[in-house]
């Protein structure tokens, strides 16, 4: 297969300046059909994979699930109790934040599904004036009391995207008595040969991290300060892994094969299919997703098809056209990585550039091309 027109599309992004670099993959159960780079990218570039990290961590999870060393339904802080200290942020009176005990204990599951009550400074009004107002940190820092900022939902009431994986994370932890670098390192970058996954690139692999890139006002690509801390005080499962999309794509392959890849079995087939089906139990996902901080991401609107999540990826629950199937999962990277898992079809697809803010218009529309070209071309649309 050619994908002639997936070559013109990202050699057209990069050569008018769209984009600075991206590198794409296609794979399926067998092998990899489709792996090209453009721009200031080249297929062994490293990536800040961003919450694409949190996928992975959720994999590490479910592993102890089926060894019986976590129960889904547990309540996270049976296992983690700093997770019970954390009350519901209810609003601000007179300028004091009104705290309040969670209505129920968050579990497990609603880590993986985004339904335990946390949210991000970036994401939810009412966090980051608590943040900014009382000096608390953010995630994106490195600080790990920024994972103790408090609840914005009572548990199980909303889906809202936060910093759930991150203390998902330290449930591994807990659970394995590893650190989650060396818990992933053993249980999934190995396994897997994904060689270039890490928490803590080495200097050669900082050589080959596409630099970040931000989109003013005016549509031109900029520099940026805006970074991951080159240290973080923990192995953040919400963001803080990096990788090539080489590496990406074999973990992709995996999941398409059943939890399996090249002889290696990461998860049971069973096990997978629990995760590919839709777990919110009536939490609501929103229409829209509106930053605090446009600097970091612009609004995001879903779809009006059905949707929903699973144990640790989105899900589409209808066809889309001319691109995946119904009971796809998916998920994105804050620098505007995506990826999605189409078992139906068998095919899987990573896209990856460095770019601010999240959800770049111009790189949403290079999604939508390179889906549209991997169906075209493999005839299953």
């Amino acid at each position: 297969m050619g994908f002639e027109r997936i070559d013109d599309l990202l050699n057209g992004v990069t050569a008018d300046g769209t984009l600075h670099g991206v590198a794409a993959t296609v794979v399926g159960r067998d092998g990899v059909l489709y792996q090209g780079a453009a721009g200031d990218a080249k297929p062994d570039t490293m990536f800040r994979n961003a919450s694409m990290t949190k996928t992975v961590a959720t994999t590490a999870a479910l592993q102890l699930v089926e060894q019986g060393r976590i129960e889904l339904d547990a309540p996270v802080a049976s296992i983690v109790p700093e997770f019970g200290e954390l009350q519901v942020l209810d609003g601000f009176e007179g300028g004091e934040p009104v705290l309040r005990e969670p209505t129920t204990p968050a579990t497990v599951r609603q880590l993986m599904t985004h339904t335990a009550g946390c949210s991000y400074h970036f994401l939810n009004a009412k966090l980051f004036t608590y943040c900014t107002e009382l000096g608390f940190p953010n995630p994106l820092e490195g600080i790990k009391r920024s994972l103790s900022a408090p609840l914005v939902h009572d548990p199980g009431t909303l889906w809202e995207y936060g910093v759930n994986t991150d203390w998902l994370g330290m449930v591994v932890e807990a659970v394995s008595g590893q650190t989650l670098a060396d818990y992933l390192a053993e249980h999934i970058y190995a396994p897997l040969h994904m060689t270039d996954s890490t928490f803590t690139p080495s200097d050669e692999q900082r050589t080959r991290l596409l630099p970040i890139r931000f989109r003013a006002p005016d549509g031109r690509l900029v520099a940026t300060e805006l970074d991951l801390p080159a240290e973080s005080e923990w192995d953040a499962a919400g963001h803080g892994s990096y990788g090539t999309i080489t590496d990406y794509g074999r973990f992709v392959r995996a999941w398409l094969n059943g939890g399996e890849l090249e002889g290696a079995r990461i998860l049971k087939e069973e096990t997978v299919e629990l995760a590919l089906r839709d777990h919110l139990d009536g939490a609501p996902l929103p229409k829209k997703m509106e930053p605090t901080i446009p600097e970091l991401a612009n609004p995001v609107e879903l779809l009006d098809v059905p949707q929903g999540w699973g144990l640790g990826f989105h899900l589409y629950l209808a066809d889309l056209p001319g691109m995946r199937s119904a009971g796809s999962a998916d998920w994105s990277g804050l620098f505007n990585s995506f990826f999605w898992i189409d078992r139906k079809a068998g095919i899987g697809a990573v896209i990856a550039t460095q770019l601010l803010p999240f959800f770049d218009d111009k790189m949403v529309q290079t999604i939508l091309g390179f889906e549209a070209a991997v169906y075209a071309e493999l005839g299953t649309s």
